[in-house]
């Protein structure tokens, strides 16, 4: 054993003395590093330092009634019980002075009488309320989570919409940060950014917040200065009602989320001033899974949709034509071949290597590997620390458990090719919980 450690270290050391010296080695080792992820991370930061750049205390032109307009809030609600108090009381208590109508729809509350009577009891917070209405729409009938929103979006009134999943909390300033993203009247929907909210409940939930930050809250600030914002979350988001109403709504089928927000892009060739905002300051906080069965469970239904949604149901749209080149490319490299085709490659990749290769080169290249995305993990880490996030000192405590993220992607990419596979084979999308199967039945098949 003592050997084969000797080994292991005299290959990493010779490694990593070839890569010191050689570009042209960087290129043959780390070639998917290089031409897609070292560019998105470049384009994620300097639009990071271009967001923080320009932040200072924010005094609108426009009248105060464009800057308190209504806000209807569809709370998707099914099985959450009385988690779905901590929503609907959040947003009530937010410091934003228009007002708000909190819609919760509680979808097959036949079977799910616990969590209507949870918002039942939420009605008398209400009473005397100034500038809060709390409306309850029951769907006896399960209809599935697309169902709930557009029953929610029929029933809105409010000039903006904004949609939350049952489980999710906020801080009391987020209406005011999503509102303010609208004040650009090319803006028909912005995304949030969301927290995992149980991080102190053990490992995973602890390397699923790192992700979190890193990933969707420093990444989309960063690709939304760009206008090339990837996914507007089905957990937090908030939408121009008209324009909402007149694109259709929300979609049959899986990820109604990012089917959405690829809608919304059809339109930016046609429509070039339009943009997909992204307001980093407006938080939502929401439990990850806990356990390995139900984040794996979780990543199955995330990546397999992405291969549905772009190779399947968007395939025809994936035309700079429709797109735009800007919006067309950067969907083509980091939609299709990020998140597609790279988890194939690397779990190919990897057994190749480990069926092709002593154990010890495998292994020294492997700790090669984690020492590179350790470093870049670090460089987000720090970025995002510093110039985005609003309680530093909670997420400083995160800095020790960096170590184990490289790992953590590493096998996330190795399942999100599973679950590309059981797209492909299986049709994964069909079996989704978030509809009953007479619903994803009645929807086209793609």
């Amino acid at each position: 054993m003592h050997d084969w450690l000797r080994t292991v270290y005299y290959i990493l050391i010779d490694i990593l003395g070839s890569l010191s010296v050689s570009p042209r080695m960087i290129l043959l080792l780390l070639p998917m590093l290089l031409l897609v992820e070292v560019p998105l991370m470049a384009l994620t930061l300097t639009g990071i330092l271009k967001w923080y750049a320009r932040q200072e205390p924010r005094v609108s032109d426009l009248p105060l009634s464009r800057r308190c307009p209504s806000v209807s809030c569809i709370i998707t609600c099914y099985g959450e019980g009385n988690a779905i108090r901590s929503t609907i009381l959040t947003l009530k208590e937010q410091l934003y002075r228009g007002h708000m109508e909190i819609i919760a729809v509680i979808d097959g509350a036949n079977a799910n009488a616990h969590t209507y009577q949870a918002a039942l009891d939420c009605v008398r917070e209400f009473q005397g309320c100034e500038n809060r209405t709390l409306v309850l729409l029951p769907k006896w009938q399960r209809g599935g989570r697309v169902s709930t929103l557009n029953a929610g979006l029929s029933a809105a009134t409010g000039e903006i919409v904004m949609n939350a999943d049952g489980d999710t909390s906020f801080d009391n300033n987020m209406i005011d940060e999503i509102v303010a993203c609208f004040d650009d009247p090319n803006i028909p929907a912005v995304g949030g950014a969301l927290r995992v909210r149980n991080l102190q409940a053990g490992l995973l939930t602890r390397m699923q917040g790192i992700e979190y930050m890193i990933s969707m809250q420093g990444g989309k600030t960063g690709l939304s200065e760009w206008n090339l914002i990837n996914n507007i979350s089905g957990a937090f988001g908030a939408f121009r009602r008209d324009f909402l109403r007149q694109i259709g709504g929300w979609d049959t089928h899986t990820a109604e989320d990012l089917d959405l927000t690829l809608r919304i892009k059809h339109y930016l060739k046609r429509h070039p001033s339009l943009k997909i905002g992204f307001a980093p300051k407006a938080i939502g906080h929401t439990d990850a899974p806990s356990d390995l069965v139900t984040l794996a469970k979780q990543r199955l239904r995330w990546d397999g949709d992405l291969l549905f949604l772009y190779l399947r149901k968007h395939k025809l749209s994936l035309t700079p034509r429709i797109l735009g080149w800007k919006t067309f490319l950067f969907t083509l490299v980091y939609g299709v071949a990020q998140n597609v085709v790279l988890p194939l490659l690397v779990m190919g990749y990897t057994w190749w290597l480990i069926f092709s290769y002593p154990s010890q080169f495998v292994m020294a290249l492997m700790l090669c590997l984690y020492l590179v995305y350790l470093f870049l993990t670090l460089i987000n880490f720090l970025v995002f620390l510093l110039a985005i996030s609003e309680r530093p000192r909670a997420d400083l405590r995160l800095l020790p458990w960096l170590c184990l993220y490289p790992v953590y992607t590493l096998l996330m990419r190795l399942w999100c090719a599973v679950a590309l596979l059981n797209e492909i084979f299986r049709r994964g999308h069909e079996e989704s919980s978030m509809a009953p199967w007479w619903v994803l039945k009645r929807g086209n098949k793609f």
